[in-house]
């Protein structure tokens, strides 16, 4: 069963692709809605940020080195998923190919995590 730290850092890592996602849609706008995806972005990343450091802690800690590349992994996915849906990115064979590499190394990583 899948413990609540490792909860806690998928959201993270969804958080970490929301702020990715605001830097992009920041880009693309102006005025007062730039301020609100620059706000997003704040918040994300504070939320982000926290989820992280809080998954590292608790009764079952991920360990640092896990945490951080699974959390960064899951950021890196869901932006290239945004990318896609939202920016209109290119989807070729070979960046899904290495997207679903990553996947599957995230996966991995939580299979064979230690817990203390």
């Amino acid at each position: 069963m899948i413990s609540i730290n490792w909860i806690i850092l998928i959201v993270g890592g969804l958080f970490e692709a929301l702020f990715a996602l605001s830097l992009g849609k920041m880009q693309h706008t102006s005025g007062k809605e730039m301020w609100l995806w620059l706000c997003m972005f704040f918040i994300s990343v504070s939320l982000s940020m926290f989820l992280l450091f809080k998954s590292m802690g608790g009764s079952h800690p991920i360990p640092t080195g896990t945490a951080y590349a699974v959390w960064a992994g899951i950021g890196a996915v869901g932006t290239v998923i945004l990318g896609i849906l939202i920016f209109k990115e290119p989807v070729t064979f070979w960046r899904m190919f290495f997207l679903g590499t990553l996947i599957f190394s995230i996966v991995g990583l939580q299979l064979t995590s230690t817990h203390s």
